[in-house]
């Protein structure tokens, strides 16, 4: 089973000179991976031509979820976002605690175009 369950609390990884991003799982179909921003920090703009990406914000108060096209969403713990195949995204924590959040996309492999 400790292929199918994963103790996220356990794999938070944080860094203040860049947000970490560390690998939960990885199937033929799709992955996980789980980002940790401290304060101020952001994942950068890209998007993803060939996959869809879901992201499960698991905590942090305040962010900002970049949609593309200028478009800004507030976003915070308990909130699900859908970039599908090549939409841009990316997100800054604005808040003044950390922000945690699973990433699910596919199918893999992902490519990923920093924009």
């Amino acid at each position: 089973m400790e292929d199918r369950v994963f103790k996220l609390g356990e794999l938070a990884q944080f860094d203040a000179n860049a947000p970490q991003k560390v690998m939960v799982y990885q199937s033929d179909k799709t992955l996980g991976a789980m980002w940790c921003l401290e304060p101020g920090q952001e994942v950068f703009l890209h998007q993803h031509p060939n996959a869809d990406d879901v992201w499960i914000c698991l905590e942090g108060e305040s962010g900002q979820y970049f949609a593309g096209e200028g478009q800004v969403v507030e976003i915070q713990k308990g909130m699900a976002i859908l970039a599908k195949a090549g939409q841009t995204h990316g997100m800054r924590n604005t808040g003044n605690d950390r922000f945690v959040f699973i990433g699910i996309a596919g199918p893999v492999p992902v490519e990923t175009v920093k924009l």
